[in-house]
């Protein structure tokens, strides 16, 4: 039994136990996750598709580890203008096992979002950001600040207020950059986060 299906904007063709490298996923590792966006389905033959996904089916995974890509330049030139500029990027990925393919219709799909909503209530990994640390995400989240969205509607003074009063040695840090780092998170896009990374140092715009 094989599925389509999309993850992170990609599709993939998986089965189980199959190992996969996807773009970056804002689980922890260890964490299972469940992708319900299943275009196509083949059972021993059977073959399903969706329209464009398949109602009540979903494939089931868990998180391995978090890596980065091999290193990839990026030069661009304009002829007599006398303008180059080389960058390098590396493309933030997550690796997954595939678990299981639950069918349309299986009892498994009901436990789906329970998942997802126990996942949510914990709060974002705010060490995502460049700049956080454990100490600093520790004292953001016991402000109150525990997801990007908060973070990215924070104000870059009232989290240096944050910071400044806290016992933890944290007072050095600079969270300019961070509400952009934060929002860019909230809405999923890991790329263009990724890209913005490269160019910080130590979570300061260079």
């Amino acid at each position: 039994m094989y599925a389509i299906v999309e993850i992170a904007g990609q599709q993939f063709k998986v089965s189980k136990d199959q190992k996969v490298y996807v773009h970056r996923l804002g689980e922890e590792e260890g964490n299972k996750v469940s992708f319900d966006k299943v275009l196509l389905l083949d059972d021993n033959g059977t073959v399903t598709l969706g329209a464009p996904a398949i109602e009540g089916a979903s494939v089931e995974a868990t998180v391995l580890r978090h890596l980065k890509g091999d290193k990839v330049i990026v030069f661009k030139k304009k002829r007599r203008k006398g303008y180059k500029k080389k960058n390098g990027h590396r493309q933030a990925l997550t690796q997954i096992i595939i678990e299981g393919i639950v069918g349309s219709g299986a009892p498994k799909k009901a436990a789906a979002p329970k998942k997802a909503a126990a996942s949510k209530a914990k709060g974002d990994d705010l060490k995502k950001i460049e700049g956080i640390g454990p100490k600093a995400a520790e004292v953001l989240v016991a402000a109150g600040v525990d997801t990007f969205a908060k973070l990215a509607s924070t104000d870059a003074a009232k989290v240096k207020e944050i910071l400044d009063a806290a016992e933890a040695k944290v007072q050095h840090l600079d969270p300019t950059t961070w509400a952009q780092q934060a929002q860019l998170a909230a809405d999923g896009k890991w790329d263009e986060l990724q890209k913005l990374q490269d160019e910080l140092n130590g979570g300061k715009a260079v």
